[in-house]
């Protein structure tokens, strides 16, 4: 499941046109940011909770625009990487059906960044030409 979202990261970054373009477009892709309120509310998150899932999620986000501003060969190690450390880490502080939820969460939201990404890179190419 891990893989293949990193897969579908990695092949989404491809369809950018321009070097800026690509790593404006790539970086909103690989944008991890989420409303904490909410995502504490849908795993029902203690205090404690809380507190490391904001540290472990802020991390997640820095390690996921390193990526997206890395070259293209380092790019899906770098995700694979981020994705690994943010799972690893979430299974230490939420119980099992916190992290069901989580996964599910991250797995959707990777995968919706990546059809963002695909469906607006197409549209582009279609208007430039």
């Amino acid at each position: 499941m891990i893989l293949t979202m990193v897969a579908m990261m990695t092949l989404a970054s491809g369809f950018a046109k321009t070097s800026h373009h690509r790593v404006t477009t790539t970086s909103e892709a690989y944008d991890m940011t989420v409303d904490m309120r909410r995502l504490a509310a849908k795993l029902d998150l203690t205090d404690y909770q809380m507190e490391a899932v904001q540290v472990i999620h802020s991390q997640f986000t820095d390690a996921m625009l390193s990526a997206a501003l890395s070259p293209r060969f380092e790019r899906r190690a770098k995700v694979h990487q981020a994705v690994g450390k943010d799972v690893h880490q979430m299974k230490r502080v939420l119980d099992d059906k916190q992290f069901r939820t989580y996964m599910l969460l991250l797995g959707t939201t990777l995968h919706n960044r990546a059809s963002e990404n695909r469906h607006g890179s197409a549209a582009e190419q279609k208007e430039s030409s």
